[in-house]
This record gives structure tokens, C-alpha cells and sequence, in this order.
């Protein structure tokens, strides 16, 4: 039997709601819980204690698996569908370079299948299957394992897909396993091995590796393109006007910058692990242009970085957007106060009615010809004298500015 670990933001699994419901002391009000399919986790996939290694779990929402397979070399390349994995068998000792691309984890049967035929160890088949891993590289026999995170811009625009990718490399074939089939950032390098664009098909299974790994890669700055762009919006609604749901787009912003993160880091240090331990299986050439691809994934990781910051610093400029207004308000009605109490106290004294009759001491205006207007017209004054008390030390001058903005 085998379980997720709930963690970070990332993908279609979602947070547990009880910890979305549960407050932490001296943070702001609980916000309400996003719509399930706007929510991401990243879950590593673990196995209870002593369960059987090599143990494959396919999830029920898994669609079935479809293999394409593109077969290139200097002066031709051809693309078909497999139906079958042992179809695959003639191309892993070719000539030609056979990139063997395999898009769902649905079957079972069909992934033990392959597994047999590439002579996958049971550990490298449960990596691949059992999804999500975190980013690595693996070294067998006559293989190398990669473990990827590929993101991608949803069609709406707004957020991200994430997806795990492994990389089989052996000598003459590249096998791929994509988590999911409907997106990927793979498309270039298709285009540049049918149409021979660029030197690609000069070279050997690690230069495709290599390509698609850097794909992987760019796919990231999209992403961080329209995250950007968000933040800049963000900081212009938190001065300007900012609300509660301001407060949820920093939150969800930094939800998902945190997944980013997650996602680039340990991409970045199995790169790094491909250019410094040596292999046979990966030219000196090609490590050179590993190389800018490790260089890439410190600018995606420098971009995330400075976008948590960001992120954070809009916290902490919302909360005192916030608190301004607030004190704004509270100024306003202080000065209202301070007019109405002169004006309070001198109608609660002449409110007593003392009768004049039994003392001189008593209120003797209460029967003067003018007393009425002569209490309206001190009234006035005094409210009249601190309005402009007030207008002269400037108090009035914010409340006209928060209007107009």
C-alpha cells in the first residue's frame, strides 16, 4: 500500500482543509479557501514502512499511456505510433539516434512492459511510475535516470501545469515518460528534427537529452514572464486600493512561487551532478552545453528568488496600505469628535433646566429675549473656529487626497 505526503503547492492535489482552516498565532484573518481546480500541491511520493521495493501505483485519473516514436539521423527522420512496446525493440541497438516518448502512466501492464523490453531496473520503473519524485539524476548499468519538473502556462493564462518528466538515456535511445499528455514544452525540438534546423541531428541520444532537458528548462521563464506582470499589477492594487482579495492573490502568488522554487532547485543540482561526474554515456562536447543549460536554471532560480521577495515585501506594503487607511479614518472621526464635544457640553448644561425662580444663580438665560440665538451663535463659533484650527494644521489635506486617489 503506498501513500502521498502532503507538502508544498504545486500541481492538482490539494491541501488538506483543515490546515487551510486552522489560524497561526499573530497572522492575519483566515482567508477563504480557493477553488479546487485553482489549488496546487506538490506531494512526494513515499511507500509505507517495509513495503516491497519496485511497487508501482497508478493513480485512478491516470489516462492510458500512447508511445511515439522519432527515429532520426543525419539525413533522414521519421515519426510513427508504437501499439505495442515490443515494437520498440529493433531501434535500442540502431544506428540512428531513437527517441522513444511515452505520454500517460495508466497501464500497468504496458509500463511493465517497457521496463522489460529497455531492461529498466525495478527502482528506475518505480521513480517513473509512481509520480511525484523529486528532481534527480540515477546512474545503472548502461543508463542514466532523470527525474524532472516541466511546467507550463495553463490556456487561461493564469497559473501553471507542472508535471513530471523522466529521461531514460542509454546508448543508442532516449526514452521519455510524461506524466501528462496534453502539454509539454517538447514541441521545438520536434520541429528542429523534422525540419533538420540547427545541428541536432549531427549529433548523438545525449545532445537530444540535452535539448530537451534545456526545454524543460526555458519552459520556466513563460511562467515567470506572466508572474512579473501579476506582481506589477499587485504593487500598483496594494497602494492604490487594496482589499481582502488582494490579500488572497499575495497569498496564492506566493503559494505558487514557493512551487516554482521547489520545483527549479534540486533541477538545478542534478544538472550540475550531469556536467561533473563523468559518464560514457554523455560526450565531453555535450557537457559543455550542459554547461548554459545549468546557467539557465540559476536565472530561473535567481527569478523565482527575487519574486518570493517581492511577493513577501507586497505583505508587508498591503499591511500598512491598510493600517494607513485605517488611521485615516480614525482621524476623521476624531475630529468630528473634537468639533461636536464643545458643542455637547454646552447643550447638556443649558439641557439641565434650573429654574430661575427659586435663584438668580439658576440659569438666568433660560428667560432672556436672545438667549436662544445668542447659544446657536456660540455654537457656531466654536465649531466654526476648530474647523479652521483644524484646516490651518493640515488635518484636512489627507482626507481630500484618500478621496481624489
Amino acid at each position: 500500500m503506498t501513500k502521498r505526503l502532503p507538502f508544498f503547492p504545486f500541481r492538482r492535489h490539494h491541501r488538506s482543509a483543515i490546515d487551510a482552516a486552522m489560524p497561526r498565532p499573530g497572522a492575519p484573518p483566515a482567508l477563504a479557501a480557493p477553488e479546487e481546480d485553482e489549488l496546487y500541491e506538490f506531494d512526494y511520493f513515499y511507500h509505507e514502512p517495509g513495503a516491497v521495493p519496485g511497487t508501482l501505483r497508478i493513480d485512478a485519473d491516470a489516462l492510458p499511456p500512447t508511445i511515439v516514436l522519432i527515429d532520426y539521423c543525419e539525413t533522414k527522420a521519421s515519426r510513427s505510433t508504437i501499439h505495442e512496446p515490443e515494437e520498440c525493440i529493433p531501434y535500442l541497438d540502431s544506428a540512428s539516434v531513437s527517441w522513444v516518448d511515452v505520454k500517460g502512466l495508466g497501464s500497468e501492464e504496458t509500463l511493465q512492459r517497457l521496463g522489460r523490453v529497455f531492461s529498466l531496473h525495478p527502482l528506475v520503473l518505480e521513480d517513473v511510475v509512481n509520480v511525484p519524485q523529486r528532481p534527480k539524476v540515477e546512474e545503472y548499468q548502461n543508463q542514466i535516470l532523470l527525474i524532472a519538473r516541466m511546467v507550463t502556462l495553463k490556456p487561461s493564462g493564469e497559473g501553471f501545469c507542472s508535471e513530471q518528466v523522466s529521461l531514460i538515456l542509454g546508448p543508442h535511445y532516449l526514452l521519455t515518460v510524461q506524466e501528462e499528455p496534453e502539454y509539454d514544452a517538447f514541441d521545438p525540438v520536434r520541429e528542429r528534427i523534422r525540419t533538420n534546423k540547427g545541428t541536432i541531428r549531427t549529433h548523438q541520444v545525449d545532445y537530444l537529452a540535452y535539448a530537451l532537458l534545456d526545454s524543460i528548462i526555458d519552459g520556466f521563464f513563460p511562467v515567470l514572464e506572466v508572474y512579473g506582470e501579476q506582481l506589477e499589477a499587485l504593487e500598483d492594487e496594494v497602494v492604490m486600493n487594496p482589499s481582502r482579495k488582494t490579500l488572497e492573490k499575495i497569498y496564492q502568488m506566493r503559494r505558487e512561487l514557493l512551487s516554482l522554487r521547489r520545483a527549479i532547485w534540486p533541477q538545478r543540482d542534478a544538472i550540475n551532478s550531469l556536467i561533473r561526474d563523468e559518464n560514457p554515456l554523455i560526450s565531453a562536447e555535450v557537457r559543455v552545453y550542459l554547461r548554459d543549460c545549468y546557467d539557465h536554471a540559476i536565472q530561473v532560480l535567481d527569478m523565482v528568488e527575487t519574486y518570493r521577495e517581492l511577493a513577501s515585501s507586497l505583505m508587508d506594503v498591503y499591511l500598512s496600505s491598510v493600517g494607513n487607511k485605517m488611521n485615516e479614518i480614525m482621524k476623521l472621526l476624531t475630529v468630528i469628535s473634537t468639533i461636536f464635544i464643545p458643542l455637547t457640553f454646552i447643550a447638556g448644561v443649558y439641557g439641565m433646566n434650573f429654574n430661575p425662580d427659586a435663584s438668580p444663580l439658576n440659569m438666568p438665560e433660560l428667560n432672556w429675549y436672545w438667549g436662544y440665538p445668542v447659544c446657536w451663535t456660540l455654537m457656531l463659533t466654536l465649531a466654526s473656529s476648530l474647523v479652521g484650527f483644524f484646516w490651518r494644521r493640515g488635518w484636512f489635506e489627507n482626507f481630500s487626497a484618500s478621496k481624489n486617489d
